[in-house]
């Protein structure tokens, strides 16, 4: 049995070996991701050095797929889906179907198990949501029709992934053996009735229970309770889901995620989870990781070399001709193509289940890992070579064709400019009251429920939660905003500044503080314009004395000019 000092070694080098090779692929452009598969290749028991706890890191690992399947169910969103569901549902199966068949085909000719190339097949069919909204929005192309259609392309790659991960058990006996036909049947109509029985529940009592817990707890106004009531949520409803209905715990985080992202508590549920859920996110890549043995690279060179083709060949053409089939332009096609062009977090989830099941060889999952970091790695410079792909072919084809590639500009309509403010006590009240009459759209974030729920009913576009979150300054669309204009008080405003400007450095920040000594430290965070409070008490008491002696308008100006420039002084 594992020491409590071999958790902590294992917890406390997992992380800092995903964190030093995820700043170095970060500054190389890359994906974290590999840095953190990478880490768990140096810490992993076939490498010198540090080893990590296998068992350990496994078990942590669990904890992650919970979390990250949760995300999934958060920010699923059906409208994203129905809005290309005529080219991301037809595209999709198409993609799958065939990569999985190559995938059956490659592990047969290297003397493999049916049971093993299904799972093989699946796991590479599918690519990582999260290098794709990585690589879209380091492109600018997340707002654009093209991205839309990769977006609900891989959405619909992620309700696939979860049902086969609530069927895999089924159709598989632990000694990786396909059942009968007969014997499938039966596993099928239980498995669905659980299955039912579980959305049931979940839709049921859950949308009632749910909401009610997390309204209460936002009463309370702690962070910490919230927080934990999140976790409690995804790991309690994950963990019931396996032991009273006997489904997979992914789907019951599904399940819960999709329940909590229907209620007032979206976002913030999605901002106060995301840390924790990215840490342990994190160890399971790095859990992946520690499989990979570099020694058998060589032994399995023909598996690997046909993997990396299937994921970097075969998926990027066969979407490419179901796209340009349905009559798609050729941009549209080509990022979709590239999207699909990596394998991720997904494939993992599916390898871990094969060797929990017995049917996935050690040599396949290693094939997996070596296959997602040479794919994941090459995904940005593939992103980066469509646009003078495009401009190349354009220049030698006709006028049509070039018709049929000029650059997309981001959409419009739901993606207009808004303007967040931050904070609704008196001063953002009446900020926000004299840009709605004059026709601005304003979303306000806001920590007090009771004032989200107001705002709801007066119509007015609310997210509940702490802005210092950048997942909550995403949900109020900081990347289309022209404008962040912080009004809360006793909130320091810096942390909330820098996201902000991280997240969209073109918005125009208004920022308020309570104290002169803190306008520098404002203006460094990047905000463009300070109003002090200590200054406009000065101003409104020099204007009030100067008015009590019979000072004119002209000197009230002057004045006024003169306190300004002594109390903001222009930055060198």
């Amino acid at each position: 049995m594992p020491h409590n000092l071999d958790l902590i070694l294992t917890l406390t080098g997992g992380l800092t070996a995903a964190l030093a090779f995820g700043l170095l692929t970060q500054a190389l452009r890359l994906s974290p991701i590999v840095g953190y598969l990478l880490a768990g290749v140096v810490i992993g028991p076939f490498t010198p050095g540090f080893v990590a706890h296998a068992e350990l890191a496994e078990q942590l690992a669990e904890i992650g797929v919970i979390l990250l399947m949760f995300g999934v169910g958060l920010h699923f969103h059906l409208d994203e889906l129905l809005a290309v569901k005529g080219i991301a549902i037809p595209g999709a199966i198409v993609q799958i179907m065939i990569a999985s068949l190559l995938g059956i085909g490659l592990m047969h000719w290297a003397g493999m198990s049916l049971s093993a190339g299904i799972v093989f097949g699946l796991a590479i069919s599918v690519a990582s949501t999260v290098v794709l909204l990585r690589m879209l929005t380091d492109s600018n192309r997340l707002h654009t029709h093209a991205g839309h259609v990769a977006v609900g392309w891989l959405v619909v790659e992620d309700l696939f992934t979860v049902f086969v991960l609530v069927l895999l058990p089924v159709l598989v006996h632990k000694e990786g053996e396909a059942q009968s036909g007969s014997g499938i049947a039966l596993a099928l109509g239980a498995a669905t009735l659980k299955v039912g029985a579980l959305v049931a529940f979940t839709a049921i009592v859950g949308k009632r229970v749910i909401p009610k817990l997390l309204e209460y707890v936002a009463r309370t106004r702690s962070r910490e309770l919230f927080t934990l009531t999140v976790l409690v949520l995804a790991l309690g409803i994950a963990v019931g889901s396996a032991k009273l209905f006997g489904v997979s715990m992914a789907l019951g985080a599904f399940l819960a995620g999709m329940v909590v992202a229907q209620s007032d508590f979206s976002s913030r549920a999605a901002s106060e989870a995301l840390p924790m859920r990215d840490a342990f996110a994190v160890l399971f890549f790095v859990s992946m990781g520690m499989l990979f043995d570099p020694t058998r690279l060589m032994s399995d060179i023909g598996l690997t070399v046909g993997t990396v083709a299937i994921v970097l060949v075969a998926k990027p053409l066969a979407a490419l001709a179901v796209v340009l089939l349905l009559r798609r332009p050729l941009r549209v096609a080509l990022v979709v193509a590239v999207a699909l062009a990596q394998i991720g977090e997904f494939s993992f989830m599916l390898a871990t289940v094969g060797r929990q099941l017995g049917v996935l060889p050690a040599a396949a999952t290693q094939v997996l890992v070596i296959s997602a970091i040479v794919s994941i790695t090459l995904n940005s410079f593939l992103f980066r070579g469509i646009d003078p792909l495009l401009d190349w072919l354009a220049r030698n084809r006709s006028a049509a064709f070039r018709a049929s590639v000029v650059p997309e500009a981001p959409e419009e309509g739901s993606e207009e400019p808004t303007t967040i403010v931050v904070g609704y006590g008196p001063v953002g009240r009446m900020v926000t009251r004299l840009l709605r009459e004059n026709h601005v759209e304003v979303v306000v974030i806001e920590l007090n429920y009771e004032t989200v729920q107001q705002l709801h009913a007066q119509h007015i576009r609310a997210v509940h939660g702490d802005a210092a979150q950048g997942e909550l300054l995403r949900q109020a669309g900081i990347s289309r905003a022209n404008s962040l204009i912080f009004t809360a008080s006793g909130t320091p405003p810096e942390s909330v500044i820098r996201m902000a400007k991280d997240l969209n450095p073109n918005v125009v920040v208004l920022a308020r503080s309570a104290y002169l000594n803190e306008v520098e430290q404002l203006r460094s965070a990047g905000a463009h314009i300070i109003v002090a409070a200590e200054a406009e008490v000065a101003l409104a008491m020099t204007e009030r004395v100067l008015m009590g002696i019979g000072a004119t308008a002209e000197q009230l100006d002057r004045e006024r000019s003169r306190v300004r420039q002594s109390l903001f002084p222009a930055p060198n």
